[in-house]
């Protein structure tokens, strides 16, 4: 029997459990790791209750832990005295407590916390017959008569249905025989752990679950049962009804022959929304569309150690060459462009429009109210310099809060709480009046951006992706730049808020949870909202001596025509501070196998160039202006034809080829060679390093979920 492993205590709504304590890091003024926090978790009678998740939140920190064998927790490096704590256990009702301290505590010994018990009713339904081409006994439950809070993981909806019983190791009874088999949707595993594809199911997800009572293959064709029968558990996830997302048509960057193309020139891309919307696609157990799938934006997600830029440089770039994991015979080349870092203090002041959608579409939980939470984040980064303005939209637009201080944060969280949805989005007539309200507060030589927050479903007025691109091309001239966060799912339009970032100047986030707004908004604050560097292009010129074709992996839509790299007129992508950008090229070397199987030519041959002898492979060259300038600076850099041996490659560079072997599979592309998603789940855990966030830990974890469930029919293969 094989037994199916099921986590007790699976909390997708903070990205993962753990019994040590998980730390998000900010770059603040204000000290870090101060304050010692402890206390208890109890039921009524005063009883400890041991594994209850506490997190420990506040603008600074995001802290969680599981109570030990008594019911007791301790955070040891909490960054101030004012801070809110989350506690959740089965059976409990979750309760959330705000504190707030004298500024000179040091040790903090909060009352116990007590949890009250939360009555369960339990239903059965037994359907003589089933909803499958089965005859088969069927038992099923509908989630919908069961009360499960969000982020509850599968294993808690379980338990609470009649007869079913999840073990402390994660094996599964009905009525006290061992569930022996999972299928999602009807549809069987084919290998490895199915667990390891379901645990990280959310509970209102899941439409229904029945237990099927298996006599074989004989008895489906005959209906004659013989024996003891095998229980299986089938998961039916929902497929939400009017599912309008729409992603842009992506083709995948052919090899190039060096001779006919010889020069490479994109404009960087700081996004990183791809890899966000995927992991909200895996976590509702279902894997990404193509089209989801920009490689460039999940390589971006994570941060690399590059050098800083010398001098007054705003920018520096780094490389590294080894064997391409997927294909070993060609090369896999690693280029790295890290922004300067430019403390808080010293960043200039900000003139903020925050435009909110508040159309019907945004009413689910995972919009207007997260997009609230978000925005709050946002304001506790803000200096008394800084001002905020909030325009909304529905039917029409309005302003809802005029330019204000950010050192009155009090007023500002009040107008963002009074914001509620409902109507008809009309997303044009937004974003002029919020660029009008910037112009209004325009700061020189300050951080003037609008920051848009929507689910992108713009049905009034001016929606086009045509239209839109037009709009925010025009309003961009004033100076005024436009970030874009995307929230939601079922009618998200990825594709309206991809060109709306790329278009304004700015860059584009995905925000499932609370733990990605913190990201975004607090850890990565100054790479969000302030501009380093603008109109970032790279051009990169192969020998044809060595390189017989190449491929840019990934940027897709951010390809540009050689002469653009010379025109400061042509608009590219811009670097924030302390930011980090990485391209990856496979290279074929003279003499590999050749990609393209193109027949040589019968009547001409193609004139070699002179620098045939040199040990050059390629040259990278790239532009930058500074934030207030209209001029590009130029530095370029060469690259030799030497490979770093495996043991001697960075864990940067094994872990962003990982990724970029992971997204090859989830696409589904025709370049992924040999790539497996065992080989690059490997690769990517020896890469892991000290991952102080654990973002690299979640990255393998979605990524071994993706595998067990592309091994499914499941996963349309």
């Amino acid at each position: 029997m094989k037994k199916l492993i099921f986590l007790l205590f699976a909390t997708l709504a903070w990205g993962q459990v753990s019994a040590q304590q998980t730390k998000i890091n900010t770059k603040t003024q204000q000290a870090v790791g101060t304050i010692t926090v402890s206390g208890s978790v109890v039921d009524t009678t005063g009883a400890a209750l041991p594994g209850a998740i506490v997190k420990l939140m506040s603008a600074q920190d995001t802290l969680t832990k599981n109570t030990d064998v008594n019911g007791k927790f301790t955070f040891s490096a909490v960054s101030q005295p004012s801070f809110s704590i989350f506690v959740s256990t089965l059976g409990y009702r979750s309760q959330l407590k705000k504190f707030s301290f004298k500024a000179d505590r040091k040790t903090i010994t909060l009352d116990p916390l007590v949890m009250r018990s939360e009555s369960l009713v339990l239903h059965e339904v037994v359907i003589n017959q089933p909803n499958t081409p089965y005859k088969l006994d069927v038992v099923e439950y509908r989630s919908s008569e069961y009360k499960v809070r969000n982020n509850q993981p599968i294993d808690d909806l379980l338990k609470k249905m009649a007869g079913v019983a999840v073990a402390p190791n994660g094996a599964i009874t009905h009525n006290g025989q061992a569930i022996t088999n999972i299928r999602v949707n009807g549809k069987r595993f084919i290998g490895g752990d199915p667990a390891q594809a379901l645990k990280n199911l959310p509970a209102e997800v899941i439409e229904r679950i029945q237990v099927i009572d298996d006599y074989g293959q004989q008895a489906n064709l005959t209906g004659v049962k013989v024996g003891d029968p095998a229980k299986v558990l089938n998961i039916s996830v929902q497929t939400p009804e009017g599912n309008t997302e729409s992603y842009a048509k992506l083709i995948e960057n052919r090899y190039q022959n060096p001779y006919d193309a010889p020069l490479s020139t994109f404009s960087v891309d700081v996004d990183n929304a791809s890899y966000s919307n995927i992991r909200r696609f895996i976590n509702n157990g279902q894997l990404p569309l193509k089209d989801a799938v920009r490689i460039e934006e999940m390589i971006n997600y994570f941060k690399y150690q590059l050098p800083e830029p010398k001098g007054s440089r705003p920018v520096a770039i780094a490389t590294e060459l080894s064997a391409a994991p997927w294909a070993p015979e060609h090369r896999l080349l690693r280029v790295g462009l890290k922004a300067r870092t430019v403390p808080t203090d010293k960043l200039p002041a900000s003139n903020l429009v925050f435009l909110i959608d508040v159309s019907g579409s945004m009413n689910a939980e995972n919009k207007l109210p997260l997009v609230k939470e978000s925005m709050k984040m946002l304001v506790q980064q803000l200096r008394s310099k800084d001002k905020v303005s909030i325009v909304v939209y529905a039917g029409a637009a309005g302003q809802v809060l005029p330019a204000t201080h950010a050192d009155q944060k009090q007023v500002i969280f009040d107008a963002i709480d009074r914001l509620e949805g409902g109507g008809s989005t009309a997303g044009g007539a937004g974003i002029k009046l919020a660029y009008k309200i910037a112009r209004q507060n325009l700061i020189k030589g300050g951080n003037n951006r609008v920051i848009l927050a929507t689910d992108g479903d713009f049905n009034v007025g001016e929606s086009s992706d045509e239209s839109m691109e037009a709009l925010i091309t025009k309003e961009r001239e004033s100076g005024v730049d436009l970030s874009v966060l995307g929230f939601g799912m079922g009618n998200y339009k990825d594709s309206k808020m991809e060109t709306l970032a790329d278009k304004g100047n700015g860059n584009y986030a995905y925000i499932d949870n609370m733990t990605e707004a913190h990201k975004a908004l607090v850890s990565e604050f100054g790479g969000t909202i302030f501009t380093v560097a603008k109109d970032v292009k790279l051009q990169i010129e192969f020998n044809p001596a060595k390189v017989q074709a190449y491929r840019l992996i990934g940027y897709e839509n951010r390809m540009l025509a050689k002469e653009d790299f010379n025109n400061d007129k042509k608009d590219a992508g811009d670097m924030g501070s302390g930011h980090t950008v990485t391209a990856l090229y496979e290279i074929v070397p003279v003499g590999a196998k050749d990609p393209m199987s193109v027949d040589p030519l019968k009547y001409q041959k193609p004139a070699r160039m002179q620098n045939t002898n040199s040990n050059e492979m390629l040259t990278i060259k790239f532009r930058y202006k500074e934030p207030q300038g209209n001029a590009s600076k130029l530095s370029e850099t060469i690259v030799y034809d030497k490979t770093v041996s495996p043991d001697q490659l960075s864990a940067d560079h094994r872990f962003a080829a990982a990724v970029a072997e992971i997204g090859m599979l989830l696409r589904g592309s025709e370049f992924k060679g040999d790539a497996t998603f065992e080989h690059a789940i490997s690769l990517a855990k020896s890469a892991k390093g000290n991952d102080e966030d654990g973002y690299r830990a979640e990255f393998i974890r979605l990524a071994e979920t993706a595998a067990a469930m592309s091994r499914t029919e499941l996963a349309g293969k």
